[in-house]
């Protein structure tokens, strides 16, 4: 991308910035003026990201018969990598260089996946038997589910915190 193409493109993002914050009832700089539903949005952007790494991760950490604290490793690694690859998608996507929109990902997912992942989990490890529960039990997906709803339920007002300051997800928002 040249230095013209490239001031052009930052130049049309401010402006569809500024467009979708009036559209999605973010008021400009000004702070917290977020939708609810703008931040169930976000949420639940990372959550599908979250839960897709970490169903993979127990599932082959399950297969592989290793034991639970590998297993949970291994699944929020995974959490961490697919909650940033749909973003990483989505901005290059849009446009942006690998470099960019890393940076983007980092910036929009990392608090609201650690969130997640904080609650989730914590959930399953204090829900006796969920631990060492196997996946054709009823134990582990009502657990796993629950912490899901959970951890949805305690993320959703930290991102609308954060996006009504022009962080976390917010940034994502310029390449839309």
């Amino acid at each position: 991308m040249t230095g013209m193409d490239h001031s052009a493109h930052h130049t049309a993002a401010a402006n569809d910035h500024s467009a979708h914050q009036a559209h999605a009832g973010h008021g400009g700089h000004q702070t917290g003026q977020v939708t609810w539903g703008a931040a169930a949005k976000a949420t639940l952007h990372c959550l599908t990201g979250c839960a897709i790494g970490e169903i993979l991760g127990m599932a082959i950490g399950t297969a592989l018969m290793w034991g639970n604290v590998q297993t949970m490793v291994l699944a929020i690694v995974l959490a961490f990598v697919f909650g940033y690859s749909l973003t990483l998608f989505a901005v290059r996507k849009a446009g942006l260089d690998f470099k960019t929109a890393v940076k983007v990902a980092l910036a929009a997912d990392t608090v609201s996946i650690i969130v997640m992942e904080l609650v989730d989990n914590g959930i399953i490890a204090l829900v006796p038997g969920a631990m060492d529960a196997h996946l054709n039990e009823t134990l582990f997906w009502t657990s796993l589910l629950g912490g899901f709803v959970i951890a949805f339920l305690l993320t959703t007002p930290v991102n609308k915190w954060m996006i009504g300051r022009g962080k976390g997800h917010a940034v994502v928002h310029a390449y839309h």
